[in-house]
């Protein structure tokens, strides 16, 4: 992919509508997509799956400021019908009592649950269906091969492009690159922050709900760093467990459920009953934690990131899609309200959004640190509290 920067601004004319090209059909991706349609702009979104992700990955943990962007996307009433709504988390000891039960902060205003947990799958499918009717030209299996951006200096002329891996090529006014963690736009604008390993991994599967999980449960110590369940609906949740990171090849496909039973049969309450069902190493995934914040700006021309292309972070917050779907929130708010795209917006973008999310960024990473460092002194709980609290504030 080669791509030649320019910072001439873009100016829609009276005859043509913007248009902007998305990179990527996930959180971010399609949450841009649906508000750019709604204020008329052409779009166009490629993603590289065939299957557009509709069936990968078992749950999601939504905080309050995800939830508000989803009800702006007009997708809420669908997530609350299909998710598993709750307001506090407990905390466990290994064998499961419970040591302590807080409230949870509201983060996305007090008309909102503070947490909505869900069937990564079913958010995928309500947010494919709300793409599918803003009328957004759609083409799955496709990639962006290379992007060319002009720099004649032309207001009604400059922008991007872009050849597509199927031979075809279009032109638009702004690529925004929603392409994740391992965004192949943001190595091709000259970006060359990569995610880096924190040190923890996490084990995670789909399992029927106990009726006694009502809401997320963490437990901290014992053979893992943290055990824990998120409900995702009346009758199923998805549990985890955080251990150090393994070399991956060390750690047979086939061997995922018996790794995974054998680490969460140490824990007790629920944890027997959703023990039972980790059988399927088919069904069980293992991720290595990464860490990624772009600094300097989010942008080069008229190619910008959104969401995990342009920062990443552990979920010990679960704050990973709240803080790609603002990423899409702001940066099409920013768009429709501006007669003029330009490096100043673009970049002004990125002020509004590095001040929100380093933070977080940060937070998570150090809440895992002290824990790989065993630092029984950490402020865990006030440095939780104190993060989440500033997350009410609109973004």
């Amino acid at each position: 992919m080669t791509t030649t920067p320019s910072s001439a601004p873009t100016t829609a004319s009276a005859s043509a509508p913007r248009s902007v090209l998305v990179v990527g059909g996930g959180a971010a991706g399609n949450a841009v997509t649906i508000l750019l349609r709604r204020a008329g702009i052409a779009v166009d979104l490629i993603e590289a799956a065939d299957d557009w992700n509709a069936t990968a990955g078992s749950g999601i943990t939504l905080q309050g400021n995800a939830l508000r962007v989803l009800r702006e996307l007009g997708v809420w009433e669908q997530v609350r019908a299909s998710g598993y709504g709750f307001d506090a988390v407990g905390i466990t000891a290994p064998d499961g009592t419970v040591l302590h039960v807080a409230e949870d902060v509201r983060t996305g205003g007090d008309d909102l649950p503070a947490t909505v947990g869900m069937q990564r799958p079913r958010l995928q499918s309500i947010l494919i269906d709300a793409v599918r009717a803003s009328g957004a030209r759609i083409r799955l299996g496709t990639r962006a091969e290379s992007l060319d951006q002009d720099d004649n200096g032309d207001r009604d002329r400059d922008g991007v492009t872009v050849r597509f891996t199927d031979g075809t090529e279009g032109r638009y006014d702004l690529v925004v690159a929603a392409d994740g963690l391992g965004s192949a736009t943001r190595c091709a604008i000259g970006i060359t922050d990569k995610p880096e390993p924190t040190g923890m991994a996490i084990w995670r599967v789909a399992a029927p709900r106990p009726a006694g999980v009502t809401r997320t449960d963490l437990a901290y110590g014992g053979p893992a760093y943290i055990a824990g369940y998120c409900p995702t609906s009346d009758s199923t949740l998805y549990a985890y467990v955080v251990e150090a990171s393994r070399d991956r090849a060390a750690v047979p496909r086939e061997s995922y459920a018996d790794e995974m039973r054998g680490l969460a049969a140490a824990y007790g309450g629920c944890w027997p009953e959703i023990t039972e069902h980790i059988t399927d190493p088919a069904k069980v995934n293992y991720t290595w934690f990464d860490r990624m914040l772009v600094e300097g700006s989010w942008h080069r021309g008229r190619v910008v990131l959104v969401g995990d292309a342009a920062h990443c972070c552990p979920p010990t917050l679960a704050q990973g899609a709240a803080l790609s779907l603002e990423d899409a929130w702001v940066l099409a708010r920013m768009l429709t309200s501006a007669d003029v795209w330009d490096d100043a917006l673009l970049q002004a973008y990125y002020e509004r959004r590095i001040a929100r999310v380093r933070p977080v960024v940060e937070a998570s990473v150090r809440i895992g640190q002290w824990q790989l460092d065993g630092d029984r002194d950490a402020d865990v709980p006030g440095l939780m509290g104190r993060t989440m609290s500033a997350l009410r504030e609109l973004p």
